[in-house]
């Protein structure tokens, strides 16, 4: 089964993982800073103003800053440990989840505002000379303890749900459907846009590729494309770039990853690479300047991302579901939360256009081909293994009993039969996995809770199929 062309406009992110990662890392840097450059600066500029704040004297003040300062210090330290044991817990889990959530670059900014009120209290507490107070330097200090310790509790509490299975399956479906509304809107189309006199959007022949974008260092994951760079590329150029692997690929040194497509020319084409990392075989200096253009605009790293990558995110939670499963864990709750998470984001995907996509223009001409998954694909990649692994588990069996009644009352003419077939290869692995007829009968009720909600399920079916 393959759905029609789709077509979409480039989306705009808020910046990958990696650019989000970098601006914590330079906001932490930045308190750290500040923090020793306040506590330098605002006694001495607190000489020139009348007195003001909490009343101490010397002794008292120094005391005071003093016990800021370790006590910031001991309480950086305790943080960098509750981070490398959730670390630890999360990796348990799944190895990929600690890469993908992001979810402690803000623990390095508290990190950053912890030792950045320590240096500010050990500078401030240098600049207490004689009977020379600086009272609202020390007044300071004590509003920014009373900050850091709300900032510690609060992401203290965040913490508490980051370490539980569930929490990480939730976390991972919220960015998930945040990826699916970008990179599959229920606006997208699925036919051909109009495109200004430059013709309908071309199959896979109708032009042949011309300059290909090859990859020249080493192995590494295409996590990302600068849509909106690309789009302006190949509109100011009138080029189409055609990408052979998708977001998410893993490509070697040579690897071709994209071919360009001149609208308006037939450029010359030889078979020499003219870059050492990043090139095109043309003979063309234009050719090769533009392809290493388009190629700046591909983002490789060492993993994938859920950024672009919906696909990603079904396998984090197919991941954590898996897991939870295995004789080591036998956790099914947590596979049912996963399992929660999958249904709700391929509900959202059963009637939207999926497959490769044609990314348009401002005008509505296409420019860029990305490949992507087609809905056969997702909902392998969803569910193909937790149906092998919790077949013996009577909760596992109910879930995705309800699970797949959900998405046939969804999906219509060919999106079914993927649902269907999965549907009936749960039923015979669960005779076979669950041999006694007690537990058999039990498993064969729909139940969206796992066990404990049949009743309340079937009516809903019910009236979800008579809709």
């Amino acid at each position: 089964m393959t759905d029609p062309l789709r077509t979409r406009f480039a989306h705009g992110s808020r910046g990958t993982h990696r650019a989000r990662r970098t601006r914590s890392h330079a906001l932490a840097l930045l308190l750290v800073v500040a923090g020793a450059l306040l506590g330098w600066t605002l006694p001495l500029w607190e000489r020139q103003l009348p007195a003001a704040g909490l009343t101490f004297d010397a002794s008292t003040a120094q005391a005071t800053l003093a016990a800021i300062a370790g006590g910031m210090i001991t309480l950086a330290g305790f943080v960098v440990t509750a981070i490398t044991l959730v670390v630890q817990t999360v990796q348990a889990m799944s190895p990929r989840l600690v890469a993908a959530l992001g979810h402690f670059s803000r623990y390095l900014v508290l990190f950053g505002l912890l030792i950045g009120t320590a240096l500010y209290a050990l500078v401030a507490l240098s600049q207490i000379r004689g009977e020379n107070v600086p009272r609202l330097t020390v007044t300071l200090a004590v509003g920014l303890v009373l900050a850091d310790a709300v900032t510690v509790l609060s992401l203290l509490a965040s913490l508490r749900h980051a370490v539980t299975g569930g929490g990480l399956a939730r976390a991972v479906g919220a960015r998930l459907r945040t990826v699916v509304d970008q990179v599959y809107p229920p606006e997208a189309g699925s036919r051909p846009a109009p495109t200004g006199g430059q013709g309908p959007v071309p199959e896979s022949h109708a032009l042949p590729p011309e300059v290909p974008v090859v990859y020249g260092r080493r192995p590494s994951v295409i996590f990302a494309l600068d849509e909106p760079q690309l789009i302006r590329l190949a509109a100011r150029h009138d080029i189409r770039v055609r990408f052979v692997h998708a977001v998410g690929s893993f490509v070697g040194t040579g690897t071709t990853v994209a071919y360009l497509e001149f609208l308006n020319a037939q450029p010359a084409c030889a078979s020499t690479s003219t870059d050492t990392a990043i090139g095109a075989g043309t003979g063309s200096a234009r050719h090769s300047r533009l392809a290493r253009q388009v190629a700046a605009h591909i983002r490789f790293g060492p993993s994938r991302t859920v950024e672009q990558d919906p696909a990603y995110g079904f396998r984090l939670l197919a991941d954590i579901a898996i897991r939870a499963l295995s004789p080591a864990v036998n956790d099914p709750t947590t596979a049912v939360q996963a399992l929660d998470q999958i249904e709700d984001v391929l509900l959202r995907l059963a009637r939207r256009p999926l497959g490769p996509a044609w990314l348009l223009d401002k005008h509505g001409r296409p420019r860029i081909h990305s490949p992507a998954p087609e809905w056969p694909d997702l909902i392998s990649l969803a569910l193909d293994e937790t149906l092998l692994y919790g077949a013996a588990n009577p909760q596992i069996v109910r879930r995705l009993y309800a699970l797949f009644d959900r998405l046939l009352a969804a999906t219509t003419g060919d999106r079914r039969a993927p649902v269907t077939e999965r549907r009936q290869a749960l039923e015979r692995l669960a005779a076979t996995g669950l041999p006694d007829p007690l537990l058999r009968s039990v498993a064969v009720q729909p139940d969206p809770h796992g066990l404990g909600g049949a009743q309340l399920h079937g009516a809903r079916a019910r009236e979800e199929r008579n809709t």
